[in-house]
């Protein structure tokens, strides 16, 4: 078991207990427990170049790395015990690390600070993190692609200002999704090469003076690259806001796609079926089936967005080098990646599950939603544009006027309109003609769409390789 009182790593300098609640304040190891099998594999690289800088014999080097890895063992069967004195993970692992191997276990923190030992910390687990996001986000793409390319016949109106505009396939919807968060895909990809940058090595902001190979670190820890500076190694979080920042954009766009969905799934909509796995019911009224897992995915949004503000608030006004406020950068990031763990997870489930309602959809296909058909009808019969919108606008108001749809005036009722439209007019009003004619690259045509499918599967394929 472990002792009560683990003695701090910076004891010798101050004297006596800390107040209770600044003990509290200042303790992180609920949240940065989560490091502990980086912390691990962080300090057998690191023991490994003190042996060879002549730190350690090699019987030191095999009992330190014999220890850690009895420790990660303990870790991976969760019975490492944290004692309530154990202020990080830090200590946790280096009081173990004494009780398992003696005193040599002092030797392993020669030339190294927790301010590059946690910043190392931090960007391993964020590496093997953003790998798993990736993954999840790939996923989900992958889910509204095999949609899109299954329902690639359904039409449905397509909405501006909330408000019937024309008419779009399902697909043409699902692949606008698709495609904002293969932006973040490319984001995620971007980002982890910027958080794999070694900052072991750095000490507390002044180096290392004991000819420390930082090379061989790096191979063992596959880091693409070396810091190259040690002051801005130990308070560099920008990789940190970087994350945040491309969390928040993912949220956004998940929330979006969310409210899309929410609002199909009322009863005034009815466009959509969702999966009772992913609703739940009422406390009160027997009859309803709320749409929670949306409302959820739309609210943690926010949640992440406030991590990302907070984290550039403690960073605005830091001094040089590192500063405890950084303490607050793991709850932000572990919170994040928990939080959108989840959320893109059940943001696939809800999407391969529900049901369309393709009757429903068609039936909220309206004649107005073709005013720009006839715009465009007149415009090849030689009219400029901006005097074809202005006549549909007469006609929208003259079939108002009469009560009835825009379809149903008579040709000599349109004629009084513009002398231009003739009986071949009749073809404008066909939903499936009208999406057909989009042909153009993004456009809702299902030669488009089909394209669009293509082009996502491809940025699918190079983001694997």
């Amino acid at each position: 078991m472990a002792s009560e009182q683990s003695e701090k790593l910076y004891s010798g300098r101050l004297t006596g207990s800390l107040d209770p609640m600044m003990e509290k304040l200042n303790s992180s190891i609920e949240v940065d427990q989560r490091l502990s099998e980086v912390d691990v594999r962080g300090s057998i690289a690191y023991a490994k170049a003190l042996e060879k800088a002549g730190i350690l014999s090699k019987a030191e080097l095999e009992k330190i790395i014999s220890g850690l890895e009895k420790i990660s063992e303990e870790i991976s069967k969760g019975t490492l015990v944290i004692s309530k004195s154990d202020e990080d993970i830090h200590t946790t692992i280096e009081r173990r690390l004494k009780e398992l191997i003696g005193d040599v276990a002092g030797k392993l923190h020669t030339g190294r600070s927790r301010n590059d030992q946690i910043v190392t910390d931090l960007r391993l687990l964020m590496k093997s993190s953003i790998t798993m996001l990736s993954s999840h986000l790939q996923q989900l793409i992958r889910t509204l692609v095999e949609r899109a390319s299954a329902e690639i016949e359904v039409i449905l109106p397509g909405y501006t200002h909330l408000q019937r505009a024309q008419p779009i396939r399902w697909s043409h919807l699902l692949l606008s999704h698709a495609v904002a968060l293969t932006r973040d895909l490319e984001r995620l990809s971007e980002i982890k090469k910027r958080i794999s940058i070694l900052p072991l090595g750095s000490g507390a902001l002044a180096g290392n003076p004991l000819g420390l190979d930082r090379e061989l670190i790096r191979k063992e820890l596959d880091f693409i690259s070396i810091s190259i500076n040690s002051i801005d190694a130990v308070s560099d979080r920008d990789f940190v806001v970087e994350f945040l920042s491309t969390s928040s954009l993912i949220m956004i766009h998940l929330s979006r796609l969310a409210e899309d969905l929410i609002l199909f799934a009322t009863t005034e909509f009815g466009f959509i079926t969702l999966s009772d796995a992913f609703c739940t019911g009422s406390s009160l009224m027997p009859q309803k089936k709320n749409p929670d897992s949306l409302e959820l995915i739309r609210s943690k949004a926010g949640r992440v967005v406030g991590r990302t503000t907070g984290m550039l608030i403690v960073l605005k006004g830091l001094p040089s080098a590192y500063n405890k406020d950084l303490q607050e950068d793991k709850e932000a990031v572990i919170d994040v990646i928990d939080t959108l763990s989840t959320v893109l997870q059940v943001t696939t489930g809800v999407i391969s599950t529900l049901q369309i309602n393709k009757e429903a959809m068609e039936k909220a296909l309206s004649p107005e939603m073709l005013a720009t058909d006839l715009a465009n009808y007149l415009v090849r019969k030689g009219m400029p544009f901006r005097q074809a919108h202005t006549a549909v606008g007469k006609a929208v108001h003259l079939a108002e006027s009469k009560g009835v749809t825009l379809n149903h005036l008579s040709v000599e009722d349109l004629k009084t309109i513009t002398p231009m439209i003739g009986s071949d007019v009749a073809q404008v009003f066909n939903h499936q003609s009208s999406v057909e004619q989009y042909t153009s690259p993004g456009g809702t045509a299902k030669s488009s769409v089909t394209t669009q499918i293509e082009q996502i599967k491809e940025l699918l394929k190079k983001q694997k390789e």
